[in-house]
């Protein structure tokens, strides 16, 4: 069956950096989307980041310059880097994939379970 399983969330203090990483299996991975979400307690959910196949990347403009998605075909994986993080930057953190050639929130697919990120200032 299908899995997105997310690792690399914990606690870090403002300023401080984490990398999350997202495994998918049971489908073909290198041909689809892949997203960075994250959502607090009562909010919206928000998209951060995504990357198509190609390695193709866009951003959220409240994390342009400091996080940097990226992906590996090879191990199925998909990469979350950020840097500089704020206090806001506190949320559950989800990666997602979109149906081939489809990056976008109407084509979602498949969701991990998601990895607490915390910033303390």
């Amino acid at each position: 069956q299908v899995q997105l399983v997310e690792s690399g969330g914990g606690s870090v203090q403002a300023g401080g950096s984490l990398r999350l990483s997202c495994v998918g299996s049971g489908y073909a991975y290198r041909r689809y989307c892949m997203h960075w979400y994250r959502q607090a307690p009562g909010k919206a959910r928000e998209e951060v980041a995504n990357i198509d196949a190609g390695g193709g990347a866009s951003y959220a403009d409240s994390v342009k310059g400091r996080f940097t998605i990226s992906r590996d075909n090879e191990k199925n994986t998909l990469y979350l880097l950020m840097n500089s993080l704020k206090p806001e930057d506190t949320n559950m953190y989800y990666c997602a994939a979109s149906q081939p050639g489809r990056c976008s929130w109407r084509y979602l697919d498949f969701w991990g379970q998601g990895t607490q990120v915390t910033v303390s200032s």
